[in-house]
């Protein structure tokens, strides 16, 4: 059985300025103490994306406090241990991460790179936009698991079938 909440999740990214930090941003606005989200990357790029922050802030959720940083932070004794790492990119998700404290379940959830797509202003927007879509379907699947009543197997499996959605 999963612990009782607020339960913490790391979501992971290779530059944590994107998909990570929407995940995180989203997930801690909607929560009501079910869940503690935290995003960082294995090669941070040193500060959110602008139009992370443009489309947070169109959706009415905060980014006071949402920042780019490394995953060590998360991997060092004195960090939170953390129930669920979820990795948000294919490459964070292939390379080796740190021992988590606390032994967390682990997930893949693939997103295109919204900070990689190339085309107009306009068009960067709409895929920022269209991505966090995406992430906003798989958190809200993630949030109505009853947790409590599964034990960590079927948990997995459930966050891996959200993966695969």
């Amino acid at each position: 059985m999963i612990g009782k909440p607020p339960h913490n999740v790391l979501f992971l990214c290779t530059g944590n300025s994107a998909r990570s930090s929407l995940a995180e941003a989203y997930l801690n606005a909607l929560t009501g103490g079910q869940f503690l989200a935290f995003s960082a990357g294995s090669h941070p790029k040193g500060q959110v994306h602008p139009l992370t922050l443009e489309t947070l802030k169109r959706a009415d959720i905060s980014t006071a406090g949402l920042r780019s940083k490394s995953w060590d932070e998360f991997a060092a004794p004195s960090a939170p241990a953390m129930d669920f790492v979820i990795t948000v990119c294919d490459s964070a998700a292939g390379e080796v991460c740190p021992a988590w404290p606390g032994q967390p379940i682990t997930a893949h959830w693939s997103f295109p790179d919204p900070a990689a797509f190339e085309g107009s202003d306009e068009a960067k927007r709409a895929f920022f936009r269209e991505v966090f879509r995406q992430i906003r379907n798989r958190v809200d699947l993630f949030r109505q698991l009853p947790l409590a009543k599964l034990d960590r197997l079927a948990v997995k499996r459930e966050l891996d079938g959200i993966g695969q959605s």
